[in-house]
């Protein structure tokens, strides 16, 4: 049976979550754990006003990368505010994109 582990942000990185090294220890230390053991991720922004677009890119991106994107099927980002949303949503469609170098799967001639 599936669990959910829940991550507070804010217990981990404060009210404006800016820290890369943060980021990425909660990372290798508990989301990479936690969907290697099957499990769903539920991040819990509550309390947190802000965060930096650096600091879920080292959070999440290297997850999307090694995992493709169907991993977000197994991660919840719970209790954000708008300015969350925004920035979490700028990094995910940033992951989806192709290096600007490919086109239609092939290199482009530089």
């Amino acid at each position: 049976m599936t669990k959910e582990q829940t991550i507070s942000i804010y217990d981990e990185a404060g009210q404006f979550a800016e820290n890369k090294d943060t980021a990425r220890r909660l990372r290798l230390n508990k989301i990479l754990p936690a969907l290697n053991d099957g499990n769903t991720v539920v991040l819990d922004f509550k309390r947190v006003s802000s965060t930096t677009q650096s600091f879920i890119h080292a959070l999440i991106s290297d997850v999307i990368r090694t995992k493709g994107v169907d991993v977000l099927d197994k991660m919840l980002f719970k209790n954000c505010n708008e300015v969350v949303k925004a920035v979490i949503e700028i990094v995910v469609e940033y992951m989806q994109e192709p290096p600007a170098h490919v086109s239609n799967g092939k290199t482009k001639a530089a």
